[in-house]
């Protein structure tokens, strides 16, 4: 394994293990040994598969690498690549200066995130509870949460980095950093487009003032300021700022991609318009009904504990009802439903009901092959989890806020 290799990895662990030390949760020998074993392990589970090729490798971010060396790096801007967008690409334009395996940089680069997306979940558990050890357990449980491991360290996919900048933004969010907030939401949004199934519970935040109207400006000029390199280095200004509106075609197109939505439940192997624009009405329909329910039974007093249960209702409902979602959609929930099973111990089993829908997906996609049971299993453990999140928002009277710890 090449040196460059080594010395990030072990990098990745001095950084996970200073943020330990930061939150305070390296106190006294046994928690110290505990939590060096369980991040060694994670990083040699890690490190086990970092060799490991999938199809989404092999045709598009290899090729894609391989673009910018071509192009001399950063210039390769100037030509169309990809269809992922620049904040993504920028990271693989700089691995194209290395000379070391880009799929393990990929990796890595993914494997770094996860770190940082399991300290900003321990981070908001800690605000519903003071648990040192249920702050451990937060960490290390998205460490080894399997949905996390297989999309970066196997599949070399990037889910991890726009989901940290969304945990991150709603754990500002909830501690009075408004600004922050809408900062680390658009760096999430200038990664991966699917952060908008977040972008309901800032409407809920805007409602409960915990961010206001004078805010919502730095959320566009930080897109803005993400985007404006790779304008400077030849990318059309317009097409960049409007990337993810010149991808919504879905000409020859399914309606569902190996995800626990709804439409695992349709078996036409072809894109329906008809039922996808239905979709997408129940979509909106869903988020105006939670809106309704908030309205007549909270009002603009949403404790924190809601405002969790919320940013869960909407990360699975959502995808849940639009059409043409992919296998890795509902990285969010999986996330979301660790901090929530967490934050309150009786949703413990919302952790294993997402993680049972995804992995459905997951499995279907990485080995090329049916599942033990049918995807559409899925679709009904995600339908058990949002009655009892509505159940649950609908029968929580109206509370004061709790002022976060």
């Amino acid at each position: 394994m090449h040196w460059i290799t080594m010395t990030i990895t072990l990098f990745i662990a001095v950084f996970a293990f200073l943020l330990l030390q930061r939150a305070g949760l390296l106190h006294g020998k046994l928690n110290l040994a505990v939590c060096t074993l369980l991040l060694i392990g994670a990083l040699l589970a890690r490190l086990y598969v970092l060799d490991h090729e999938t199809l989404d490798y092999q045709w598009f971010l290899g090729p894609w690498v391989q673009h910018f060396r071509d192009h001399g790096g950063f210039p390769g801007f100037a030509v169309p690549v990809g269809n992922y967008h620049v904040a993504y690409l920028y990271f693989l334009a700089l691995f194209s200066y290395l000379p070391v395996s880009d799929l393990h940089l990929i990796k890595l680069l993914s494997i770094f995130f996860d770190v940082v997306l399991a300290y900003f979940v321990m981070q908001t558990v800690g605000i519903y509870t003071p648990s040192r050890k249920r702050k451990r357990t937060a960490f290390f449980t998205v460490l080894f949460l399997p949905t996390v491991f297989l999309n970066g360290a196997y599949w070399g996919q990037c889910e991890s980095i726009f989901t940290a900048f969304a945990v991150m933004s709603f754990y500002c969010a909830m501690t009075n950093r408004p600004i922050r907030a809408m900062i680390t939401l658009a760096l999430s949004f200038a990664f991966k487009l699917q952060v908008v199934f977040l972008f309901p519970i800032f409407l809920v935040f805007l409602y409960t003032r915990q961010i206001r109207f004078r805010h919502l400006p730095a959320f566009p000029i930080t897109y803005l300021l993400v985007i404006l390199p790779a304008v400077f280095f030849g990318r059309p200004f317009w097409d960049t700022l409007l990337f993810y509106i010149s991808q919504a075609n879905p000409a020859g197109r399914g309606l569902n991609y190996n995800s626990p939505s709804i439409f695992a439940l349709h078996q036409g192997p072809h894109y329906n318009p008809e039922l996808a624009r239905i979709g997408i009405l129940i979509a909106f329909i869903f988020v105006a009904l939670v809106y309704l329910i908030i309205r007549i039974r909270h009002g603009r007093s949403v404790s924190f504990g809601t405002s969790l249960t919320l940013a869960l209702i909407f990360v699975i409902g959502v995808p849940f009802f639009l059409p043409q979602m992919h296998d890795r959609y509902f990285f969010l929930a999986d996330i979301f439903a660790v901090i929530l099973g967490l934050s309150r111990l009786r949703f413990l089993p919302v952790i294993a009901l997402t993680q049972f829908a995804s992995l459905l997906g997951y499995y279907t996609y990485l080995l090329n092959r049916h599942p033990p049971v049918p995807i559409y299993y899925g679709t009904y453990a995600l339908m058990l989890v949002l009655t009892a999140l509505l159940l649950t928002l609908f029968l929580q009277a109206k509370s004061k806020k709790q002022h976060p710890r």
